[in-house]
């Protein structure tokens, strides 16, 4: 069991960022497989055929992707933590990932091929120099192809969890914010983090604290680490994804209260603002403040601020109404 200890200033300095470059990273992984995790299916079918031509014309990308998408352990140089908090760049995460010398990308590589459990895998692929810069062009392919179009929707299903869990943390602490980050992750004792159930040495978080940042795939989870830079926990949001093809209660909601204000109701499993529920919905802020403001009339949500952002809630009503929450995809 890996835990991740934490000294008596890491704490208060610990906190949520978000990463396009961590995104990127999931979404190739995503895409290298079979099927889909999150997103959606038919995000994935549309857009792996393309991504698989990609491999197919490049070996290097073919080889770096093969690796990465059957280790335990990433690249080192693909593990660096977002320096931007909330307000991350991508241009800014390349950048960092670009000036990884040549020697730290081939050790990082060989320890990752000692921890894939495809046994087929070589590094007869990892030939010439400046690696990190070609990984770094093949990240900002891949984003450009699958991702940027993408990205609003994504974000503000990261900015959810976020919310969610700052709300948790400012009424509960850190043991109730961390709850269910991921299928691994669990509060042990007072002052630690269990980030693996596999054997291996203890990380010790300095006076820097944590990061915690989230991804819209199902069951990423993964540890970055620099030199000089503070740990980052990679982890899934929830709630991914938006309603699927309404069944039965959710077709008897949208004759009730309207098909837009349905998708909004099952949307506010956790609270949004309404510029998250636009990009989500792929909708103008004005549509669904208008929406928000019929339930909100309605009985069916409230609002609460936070700072400054106000956030939508499902009342008890509209709750009931929905019957639980939505389905993921």
């Amino acid at each position: 069991m890996v835990l991740l200890r934490l000294d008596s200033l890491a704490l208060s300095r610990s906190r949520f960022a978000l990463s396009p470059f961590a995104e990127t990273l999931a979404t190739i992984v995503q895409l290298a497989r079979p099927a889909a995790d999150s997103w959606h299916p038919q995000w994935h079918a549309r857009h792996r055929v393309e991504f698989l031509a990609r491999l197919r014309a490049d070996p290097y990308a073919r080889g770096l992707v093969g690796l990465i998408s059957a280790t335990k352990y990433l690249p080192d140089h693909l593990v660096l933590p977002p320096g931007g908090g909330m307000e991350t760049t991508l241009e800014s995460e390349l950048a960092a990932v670009a000036r990884v010398s040549d020697e730290t990308v081939r050790e990082g590589l060989r320890v990752s091929l000692a921890h894939s459990w495809d046994d087929r895998q070589q590094l007869d692929w990892c030939t010439g120099r400046d690696h990190a810069a070609r990984a770094a062009e093949l990240f900002r392919a891949v984003w450009d192809t699958h991702v940027a179009a993408d990205w609003p929707a994504r974000r503000a299903v990261l900015q959810r969890d976020v919310t969610h869990r700052a709300g948790l943390l400012a009424a509960h602490g850190w043991p109730r914010a961390l709850h269910l980050m991921s299928r691994r992750t669990a509060w042990v004792g007072v002052d630690a983090i269990r980030f693996s159930d596999r054997p291996g040495p203890d990380r010790v978080v300095g006076a820097d604290g944590m990061l915690f940042v989230p991804v819209s795939a199902r069951r990423s989870s993964w540890l970055c680490h620099g030199p000089g830079l503070p740990h980052a926990l990679v982890y899934p949001a929830r709630a991914t994804g938006v309603p699927g093809p309404a069944p039965g209660g959710d077709r008897a909601l949208a004759r009730l209260v309207g098909a837009g204000r349905a998708v909004i109701l099952r949307h506010l499993d956790v609270p949004a603002t309404t510029s998250e529920l636009a990009a989500l919905m792929n909708q103008s802020v004005g549509t669904v403040g208008g929406h928000l403001a019929v339930l909100r009339d309605s009985g069916l949500v409230d609002r609460t601020r936070l700072g400054r952002r106000v956030l939508y809630h499902r009342t008890p009503l509209g709750d009931h109404l929905t019957d639980g929450p939505s389905p993921e995809m």
